[in-house]
């Protein structure tokens, strides 16, 4: 299973702020590995509320991942978007982050439409997720939007 989870955080640095906003995933306790884009065959995909507790803290966990984060006192909005792509083989994830959201959802949707393109299968079913939100305070803010492939794995067994 493909955990599909969105969250906001604040925080005094950029790192505090985008821990903050793993917290709101509930993915904060893990050691995230990213990965480019493909979702193997036969694996479901689910949206959730919050990521499930997928192992002990420390643990390694595979992720496909959009994220963004925004200084003290930007008086604008910021988007992480993640589109992905499935058929009956395997499927695809695209990310993207930006100061709109409909820019950020038209950077999907075209992402999601060349990477179907270049690999000549057939897609049939669609979907995205956004995160979004206003950086007007006085912290950094942050939003993110993360695929978590499943079980988390001890970090020192790879």
């Amino acid at each position: 299973m493909i955990y599909i989870v969105r969250g906001i955080g604040q925080g005094p640095t950029e790192m505090a702020a985008y821990d903050s906003a793993l917290a709101d995933t509930n993915l904060h306790n893990y050691n995230l590995i990213a990965v480019s884009s493909i979702i193997p065959a036969q694996e479901s995909v689910k949206i959730v509320d919050s990521a499930p507790d997928l192992g002990p803290a420390g643990n390694q966990l595979t992720v496909v991942e959009a994220k963004i984060v925004s200084p003290p006192k930007e008086e604008q909005a910021v988007t992480a978007g993640l589109g992905w792509a499935t058929g009956s083989s395997s499927g695809i994830f695209y990310e993207a982050t930006g100061t709109t959201p409909e820019s950020v959802e038209n950077e999907v949707l075209e992402g999601l439409n060349h990477g179907c393109n270049i690999r000549r299968s057939t897609f049939e079913n669609r979907n995205s997720v956004f995160s979004t939100v206003e950086t007007h305070s006085e912290e950094f803010t942050a939003a993110v939007v993360i695929a978590a492939y499943g079980e988390s794995e001890p970090i020192n067994d790879k």
